[in-house]
């Protein structure tokens, strides 16, 4: 540790501690800091680097993501999102500010400082949601904005990979499948799902939209075990029986998510979750694997 040049106490580490602290190479941290830019600046030749609190928050969160499997460059790009000033959650001005000009950077800079910062659910509930309620408001008044609305869908995706990239799959979980039924468009709440599930140390493999019944049958055949299946209906229209059964019949565990299911008939016994924070726990209960500590 050092001292600041007034004499101030300033809290900074050498790299050999913060790569003992992490359990990682010294030459894995300075491979970091030339690829990706994490830690002290390399402006000042022939001096020791120090890692200030700042930068270890940095390291931490990608020695976390990389570890659970994410790969180094998208792993520094949601590390670096720590690093951003602390957003009031909930502001949707900014949000919507740089939707209405098109502003892909700064949009997506303040949606992943929310999730870096929020994390997933909470910036989905309080920022994304309101932000797009508020866009289809000012179609419904005044017509348009539907590029507004596409900005918008584009850096919340977008933004829920850098901070939450997806994760490799790990023998300790049972395999966890996430698919809109067949004729069903609405994607970004099995986005959003997505990456909180890896938020939680979890992978899942994301089929998109309008799955067909022979794809649902050929993606849940091609895992050992017990996959699980987390189904999305939008609106009761694409809410199909016939996915659930092909799903069944592939000895896949089900979980209904999304509005089109409530007051689906021929269903019973099928498990539906009353949202997304539900559809969570549920999923992270039946990844893990009965015997093995995850």
């Amino acid at each position: 540790m050092t001292a600041g040049e007034q004499g101030a106490p300033r809290v900074e580490y050498r790299i050999g501690l913060v790569a003992r602290r992490f359990g990682i190479p010294v030459a894995t941290l300075r491979s970091w800091n030339q690829r990706y830019g994490l830690g002290p600046p390399r402006h000042r030749p022939g001096t020791h680097r120090h890692y200030t609190p700042d930068d270890v928050a940095i390291i931490a969160r990608m020695v976390e993501l990389v570890r659970a499997g994410a790969s180094p460059e998208s792993a520094a790009h949601a590390a670096r999102a720590v690093d951003a000033p602390v957003p009031a959650l909930g502001d949707i001005e900014p949000v919507i500010s740089a939707a209405v000009r098109l502003d892909s950077t700064e949009l997506l800079a303040t949606i992943s400082a929310h999730l870096a910062h929020h994390g997933v659910i909470a910036t989905w509930n309080r920022l994304c949601r309101p932000a797009f309620a508020a866009v289809v408001g000012r179609q419904h008044a005044a017509g348009g904005d539907v590029d507004v609305e596409h900005a918008l869908s584009w850096a919340v995706v977008a933004g829920l990979h850098r901070v939450s990239p997806p994760l490799r799959d790990t023998e300790r979980l049972r395999r966890v499948v996430l698919a809109c039924t067949d004729g069903e468009y609405h994607t970004i709440p099995l986005e959003v799902l997505r990456a909180a599930l890896a938020e939680r140390g979890v992978p899942a493999v994301f089929l998109g939209q309008s799955v067909p019944d022979d794809a649902l049958i050929s993606a849940l055949s091609k895992h050992d075990g017990t996959p699980v299946l987390a189904l999305w209906s939008q609106v009761h229209a694409t809410a199909r029986p016939e996915s659930v059964r092909v799903a069944r019949a592939a000895s896949a565990q089900v979980l209904l998510v999304g509005p089109g299911w409530a007051g689906a008939t021929g269903l019973m016994g099928v498990q539906q979750a009353e949202s997304l924070e539900q559809a969570i726990e549920e999923l992270c209960r039946a990844a893990a694997v009965p015997g093995v500590d995850t």
